[in-house]
């Protein structure tokens, strides 16, 4: 017998359950992780890892629990600690209500925003600035004295006082949307800045930072801005992270096999009712894990016809499965009938 090459062995026989193989292998190991959460230096407070960040990643959220980016920047700042904080410092969001404490006076119908002076000098905001975006909002008049502004909305009603207190309060004075922090860290010898939050298309345009080498972990936004074959190895990444941190050694091929069904179509989609498992070809199949009447309802008035090509129609119905030595159809010829017919 001829010694099977490398390439030979890794191969996978035809009709092997390659599916069931990956959710046993990804499935059984994910019983055994831990609810801890994990403490990332300096930015989010607590990132989801372990079983709760692995569901996130197979519902395909819209935006995960805590997302974050990690934002490489250019040779020229890359090497520079000052020039890299302050590339940290203008991409990080500042609200109106990071700098100041504001009040609401019903009695008079005012507003008193009350501006820290040490904050609106080491952010290096000019006052002048802030108050022609106050009066942006919905003000009819605004005082300032000293580093008081006193702000007077156009309506009467409390409704409206209040809608202008929170317009007020989602201010952006300066930094990218949806950048909640920002902080320096140091890897293989280059600085970077790891965010708490994410907003990934303004933060690669911005100035001193390497779009190329920018990352999220929000799926949902890697695949708007860079596309779904980003947004597949996105995937990969971010589960064998999360099993590498738990010290569980999960081939990445059966990763790659999750991540390519949950992109095949062109978007990534969750492995749920709503995703992959609300999608399959056949009924019974459908129906056999969740939402059972809907299913067969939605099937008898269509007319719909089950052809039996998966797994699971085949075994309610009790036919062979179409898999391994199932896969292969053979035919019988009697030999008594063949020698008949010769000689005839």
């Amino acid at each position: 017998m001829a010694k099977q090459t490398s390439d030979e062995k890794m191969r996978i026989i035809p009709g092997e359950a390659v599916g069931i193989v990956a959710a046993q292998s990804i499935g059984e190991p994910g019983t055994q992780m831990t609810m801890r959460t994990f403490h990332y230096a300096g930015v989010a407070e607590q990132v989801p890892t372990g079983l709760p960040r692995l569901i996130e990643i197979v519902d395909a959220r819209r935006t995960p629990k805590k997302p974050m980016m990690d934002v490489s920047l250019d040779k020229d700042h890359a090497k520079d600690e000052k020039k890299a904080s302050i590339v940290a410092d203008e991409i990080e969001e500042i609200t109106l209500v990071k700098i100041s404490s504001i009040e609401e006076d019903f009695s008079k119908k005012l507003i008193h925003i009350k501006i820290d002076k040490r904050l609106l000098s080491d952010e290096r905001l000019d006052i002048e600035e802030i108050r022609k975006k106050i009066k942006a909002t919905g003000a009819e008049r605004v005082e300032l004295n000293g580093t008081v502004f006193t702000v007077k909305p156009k309506g009467d009603t409390l409704r409206s006082i209040r809608r202008v207190t929170n317009k007020i309060k989602e201010l952006r004075l300066k930094g990218t949307k949806g950048i909640s922090r920002s902080v320096v860290l140091k890897d293989k010898n280059e600085l970077f800045v790891r965010t708490g939050g994410s907003n990934m298309i303004e933060v690669m345009n911005w100035p001193g930072v390497d779009s190329s080498r920018c990352y999220t972990n929000d799926i949902k936004e890697i695949e708007k801005v860079l596309g779904i074959e980003a947004a597949r190895n996105a995937i990969i990444r971010e589960v064998n992270q999360v099993l590498d941190m738990q010290n569980l050694d999960v081939d990445i091929r059966h990763i790659m096999l999750l991540a390519d069904a949950m992109c095949m179509d062109g978007e990534v989609k969750s492995v749920g009712r709503h995703g992959l498992s609300g999608e399959k070809a056949g009924i019974l199949a459908r129906a056999a894990f969740e939402e059972t009447i809907k299913h067969l309802i939605t099937a008898a008035v269509k007319g719909e016809v089950d052809q039996l090509i998966g797994v699971t129609e085949n075994i309610i119905i009790g036919q062979i499965v179409p898999l391994g030595t199932g896969l292969v159809n053979l035919k019988m010829k009697r030999l008594d009938k063949l020698i008949k017919a010769k000689s005839e």
